[in-house]
């Protein structure tokens, strides 16, 4: 109904246009302008930062600098590009309000004028950097650096464009791309951490693997073991929790409530798993993973409980857990209340192929369908890099789009693409995180012309050999090629020939920038690096005297780029020492 609305309305404009507007009609010409930009009544403080921002871009490929405008400064006549709900257009076209919290936008001519709306919270917001984005060439790529074209004149032509978030809540968790400003420009609205902020602000899911925060080793260990996971017939202090314990269910309830009450901006509370695959095997646990169908069945009947106990202190809150490691199949005779979110992860699948695409992946879509079927807030997080080595090519983004469909047919509400989230310089850390923001609002984007399209802007001189590297990275996903996120330099994914070509390719895109600013040479070394990383594993010797060495190890620390999850920088140049050096 509401396209088809949208479809009037647009042939109603467009008669109107045909007969309103003057085909001469310019917004700028030669640094001046005869529009003003008009902030609707009541503007929300995310509507304020877009006009200011507005105002800013436009000067910026201009040279114009157009008036800011309350709408109770309007006077007779004028034309103006109106930021927010208009009344009086609304009423003479038949367009409802749109909720508060709606992220979808509409910009539109109407006679001369321009008119950008959404939702209050956000979506006019969105709307405003999307008419940068689509009619000027402004492209956000990173914190740092941002792409403003520069127009002599724009001539104002018929417009009605409008757009739904493909997913609700769009997170993408990398450390680049961190940034309250970087994350509205690119419409992505989640984070790690709650914003109140002048873009609207951003959701928020506390904490992940949580039961290690409300049921601690060094509070309750020494006093209660049985608080504790049971396994090979020993109380473990550092593994899991005892869940079918009322003790421990009624502190995890009272915890919940502090939590809430001193966190009371996020939007999910986690009350999850540890991080390791070690249950409690006590009989009583037992006895409820067999009556439901399983551990994410235990796991789920104990979370109802604290949903419960949480549902009338916090009405408008949701508890939140995972299926993850031993819980990522749905446990059968019980169902997630209401305010439950289940957040089911891709641990342990292969990225070289869509995830229902690919023979390694087989049991993946069976999980989904079930939680699917049973789970009212399905929420996905999602794995699309490399956690062993961060730097070393990762050649998944031929998936990403397909699995962020999949996500959505089998109504997932939200998707967290979980990257390198601990230093910069991971591998095409930048380009991912601006095409994954892309995609999580429109997966039906072409992946590849985003990828050409951000290579040719980002990479000057060299963006010929890196689309070049690029597209030999991708080539070598075969039919058969099985690429978990563990993997190291040695796997088979990567050859001896693909080394020695893609050391030539990114040798030269150096040579391409030499005579680049400092940023260009850097962008580019961070592409050589994924390539000289991978040489400095798999050839050490030939490293060590060709100069690699020095130069990869002095460039992460000079840089402060981590390598591994689980090691920091001088962990990994250590083991590395020890490993590969002769002594």
């Amino acid at each position: 109904m509401m396209k088809k609305i949208l479809a009037i309305i647009c042939v109603v404009v467009a008669i109107f246009v045909a007969f309103g507007r003057s085909q001469d009609t310019l917004l700028f010409n030669d640094g001046q302008s005869e529009y003003s930009i008009v902030l609707c009544d009541d503007a929300s403080i995310s509507e304020q930062t877009a006009a200011k921002e507005l105002q800013g871009y436009l000067q910026k490929i201009s040279g114009a600098l157009l008036p800011l405008l309350n709408s109770n400064e309007l006077v007779e006549g004028g034309k103006h590009i109106y930021v927010g709900f208009n009344e009086e257009y609304a009423a003479e076209y038949g367009v409802e309000l749109p909720k508060d919290s709606d992220e979808g936008y509409t910009y539109r001519t109407v006679g001369d004028n321009i008119w950008i709306y959404g939702g209050k919270n956000r979506g006019t917001m969105y709307g405003v950097y999307s008419f940068l984005e689509n009619e000027f060439g402004v492209r956000w790529y990173t914190v740092d650096y941002t792409k403003i074209p520069t127009a002599k004149k724009w001539r104002v032509k018929e417009l009605c464009h409008s757009e739904q978030p493909f997913i609700q809540y769009r997170f993408v968790q990398y450390f680049n791309a961190d940034y309250g400003d970087w994350q509205a420009h690119n419409k992505c609205n989640s984070a790690t951490w709650v914003a109140e902020n002048e873009y609207g602000g951003l959701t928020a899911y506390w904490e992940g693997h949580t039961f290690r925060l409300f049921i601690t080793a060094d509070e309750y260990f020494e006093e209660h073991p049985e608080y504790f996971s049971l396994r090979e017939g020993v109380r473990r202090p550092n593994e899991q929790v005892c869940l079918s314990n009322p003790e421990v269910l009624q502190i995890c309830i009272d915890k919940m409530k502090h939590t809430i009450e001193e966190n009371p901006l996020f939007d999910v509370y986690s009350m999850s798993q540890n991080d390791n695959p070690f249950p409690c095997e006590c009989e009583k646990c037992r006895a409820l993973e067999e009556q439901y169908g399983g551990h994410s069945g235990i796991i789920l009947w104990f979370v109802n409980q604290v949903a419960d106990a949480m549902k009338p202190l916090y009405p408008d809150k949701y508890i939140g857990t995972f299926a993850y490691q031993y819980s990522l199949e749905a446990p059968t005779g019980i169902v997630p209340r209401d305010n439950v979110v289940i957040r089911l992860c891709s641990f342990g699948f292969c990225f070289a192929h869509p995830l229902d695409e690919c023979k390694y992946n087989e049991e993946f879509v069976p999980i989904i369908e079930k939680w699917s079927q049973i789970a009212p807030n399905l929420y996905i997080w999602d794995y699309v890099v490399n956690f062993w080595q961060y730097v070393a090519p990762f050649p998944n983004f031929n998936v990403l789009a397909n699995n962020i469909k999949l996500f959505k047919k089998h109504n997932a509400i939200g998707v967290r693409e979980q990257a390198d989230y601990q230093s910069n310089g991971g591998e095409f850390s930048d380009m991912k995180a601006w095409v994954l923001s892309k995609l999580l609002w429109n997966p039906y984007q072409d992946t590849q012309e985003l990828v050409s399209q951000f290579i040719k802007d980002f990479y000057g001189e060299a963006a010929p050999y890196v689309q070049k590297y690029f597209d030999l990275c991708h080539s070598l996903i075969k039919d058969d090629t099985e690429m978990i996120f563990y993997i190291d330099a040695h796997n088979p994914l990567y050859t001896d020939k693909f080394v020695k070509e893609a050391k030539k390719i990114v040798t030269k895109a150096q040579q391409a920038v030499e005579n680049s600013d400092e940023e260009m040479r850097l962008r580019v070394d961070m592409v050589a690096l994924q390539v000289d990383y991978l040489r400095l594993y798999r050839t050490p010797q030939e490293t060590l005297a060709d100069g690699t060495y020095d130069w990869v190890w002095n460039f992460v620390r000079k840089h402060n780029i981590r390598i591994h999850e689980m090691q920091d920088i001088e962990k990994t140049i250590q083991i590395y020492n020890d490993t590969y050096l002769e002594k």
